[in-house]
């Protein structure tokens, strides 16, 4: 079975290689589903919402991994890709101020009007609401992830790494933005 993993995850890495951005969307949209499939379980979701999955897919496939592949590119470019302390000081702030507050803003806007379905005044009051216990929340957490990832991990890993972090952020962000609180099952 070792063999089969190690090989999987050598052609993972050739993938990478050969086509980076088309690599880090497919991984982030298999983890955006793969957390709400968490997240729908969590919530006592008896049979899956396969509409909210694959709206979920979608978002991680076509916004995060590509965002995060050029975010990460553009980053390295500002920065000489350097990586000292004080530099990573920098881009981990710059990421914080900029990046964070948007991605958790689009997040739960897409949410939701696409995923829920709900009109865009009852969007906006629970954004209103919500939006800033979870962007705190966000920035208890994600500088960490951020100084990890521009400290240590090398710039083709940038966004896998975050995109497994995301994996538990995105089950938060998910009953976060929930507008409909599921009784337990009996």
């Amino acid at each position: 079975m070792g063999s089969i993993a190690k090989e999987g995850f050598q052609q993972y890495l050739m993938q990478l290689q050969r086509h980076p951005l088309r690599t880090k969307a497919i991984t982030a949209g298999v983890l955006s589903g793969l957390s709400d499939i968490v997240s729908q379980k969590l919530t006592g979701i008896q049979k899956l919402q396969l509409k909210r999955l694959l709206l979920k897919v979608l978002f991680g496939a076509a916004y995060l991994g590509p965002f995060g592949h050029f975010l990460h590119i553009i980053l390295d470019k500002i920065f000489k890709g350097k990586r000292d302390s004080k530099t990573v000081a920098k881009k981990v702030l710059l990421e914080q101020l900029t990046v964070s507050p948007w991605n958790n803003l689009l997040f739960m806007i897409y949410y939701g009007l696409v995923v829920e379905g709900r009109p865009w005044i009852h969007v906006k009051t629970k954004v209103k609401k919500d939006y800033p216990t979870v962007q705190y929340t966000s920035w208890t957490f994600w500088p960490v992830v951020g100084w990890i990832n521009h400290q240590y991990v090398p710039l083709q890993f940038r966004v896998i790494l975050q995109s497994l972090v995301a994996f538990c952020w995105g089950i938060f962000l998910n009953l976060r933005a929930r507008s409909l609180v599921l009784p337990k099952p009996k």
